[in-house]
């Protein structure tokens, strides 16, 4: 291929690109992250056991997983920075002709995520309805203290029981629906022509680029805000809790702090789990339904009461794994949007590659219309 000046061009295989010549085929980006997180899920594999740390020396091949991935992350931005839309893949052949290629990529990806959390919610529906449920057994009695039974435990049994414990996830879903409005506005804004632009918000076309370009920069910023706000939530559900606020401490059955999940020892390996809920002296006899064998037996001795030990490692697992991949995707779609904000910033999108937010776009309002059935499935249900 000859290049502007009648010398051959060389496509650059770690970047930047010159898009007119067409796309960096012999990119090094794929294989580098591939290997990146074939080491980083191989080591990550070898620290856990059962839930436990087992392998700690295997977190060296966590970090060196994760710096091989920047690196090839490095290299595919360093590529699309450069790309303004003049070049746009599209497919040749049936079915796909004339159709971009990075949409077709999309919804194929998207299509097998589909599948993914279809088999997350599946298992989690198979096991919530074959296993009996801890509040069940403990209301039939059939149970001695200081011997552990198996049932399933649902985390909306601690998360739904307060209005407090319900707030990070109610945040949440709201940042999260906020966020793909956020996304669209960008859109929205990266699309519009200068001509359009400049009489909407009253100013020169020569001014145009640098204002959209603020403009698109935070709506994306604020995208990735929203984000960070859902994981942060996400992180002080699981693992640091927060206090009740004092006059409202009566909304929290009058505990003065809302404990973590963790704190509260719903956890993967939690084979012994004891919670106030399955203790009879809590109760003190008054709060358990009159109509349960569990009533029937206390009043007539038959049953000396005390704390209902479970085995409820499968129900954690399918809420922390459910959620926890949840997690994961909004991560990843946290480091994209730290991408698209600074190319964003430095004037990287306009209508010719807007394109590229729209791609993004499907792939963050999957993100959030997954949200919209974990919430009410494993945090209300």
């Amino acid at each position: 291929m000859s290049g502007d000046h009648g010398h051959e061009h060389h496509i650059e295989p770690w970047g930047p690109h010159d898009w007119s010549h067409g796309a960096p085929h012999n990119s090094f980006a794929p294989l580098v992250m591939s290997i990146g997180f074939g080491v980083f899920l191989y080591a990550f594999a070898n620290i856990f056991v059962m839930g436990g740390l087992e392998n700690i020396s295997s977190m060296a091949g966590v970090m060196l997983g994760f710096i091989i991935i920047t690196i090839g992350l490095i290299i595919w931005w360093r590529q699309d920075m450069s790309f303004d839309g003049v070049y746009e893949p599209q497919g040749v052949g049936a079915p796909f002709r004339n159709i971009d290629l990075r949409k077709v990529a999309m919804w194929i990806f998207l299509m097998s995520e589909m599948m993914v959390f279809t088999s997350l919610f599946s298992t989690y529906i198979r096991y919530r309805l074959g296993i009996p449920n801890c509040e069940d057994v403990f209301l039939s009695g059939e149970w001695v203290e200081g011997t552990t039974v198996n049932c399933f435990e649902p985390a909306a049994h601690l998360i739904a029981s307060s209005w407090f414990h319900l707030a990070p996830g109610a945040v949440n879903t709201f940042a999260l629906i906020v966020s793909s409005f956020t996304i669209v506005l960008a859109l929205k804004t990266a699309k519009m022509s200068n001509k359009k632009y400049a009489k909407k918000y009253d100013i020169e076309t020569a001014n145009v680029d640098a204002h959209r370009s603020r403009k698109v920069g935070i709506y994306l910023g604020s995208t990735l805000f929203l984000a960070t706000l859902f994981l942060t939530l996400k992180l002080i559900e699981w693992f640091v809790g927060f206090p009740t606020p004092g006059p409202l401490t009566d909304l929290n059955h009058g505990h003065s702090e809302i404990k973590s999940l963790f704190a509260e020892g719903y956890t993967i390996h939690a084979n012994a789990y004891t919670n106030y809920h399955y203790d009879t002296s809590y109760h003190g006899g008054h709060d358990i339904p009159t109509d349960s064998a569990l009533y029937a037996m206390l009043e007539s001795g038959a049953h000396p009461g005390g704390m209902m030990m479970a085995d409820i490692r499968v129900s954690a697992s399918t809420f922390y794994v459910t959620t926890g991949t949840h997690g994961v995707h909004v991560f990843a779609g946290m480091v994209g949007l730290s991408y698209m904000t600074f190319k964003a910033l430095r004037g990287g999108y306009g209508p010719s590659n807007a394109v590229s937010i729209e791609y993004f776009g499907l792939y963050w309002h999957f993100v959030d219309l997954v949200w919209v059935l974990v919430f009410p499935f494993f945090y209300l249900y």
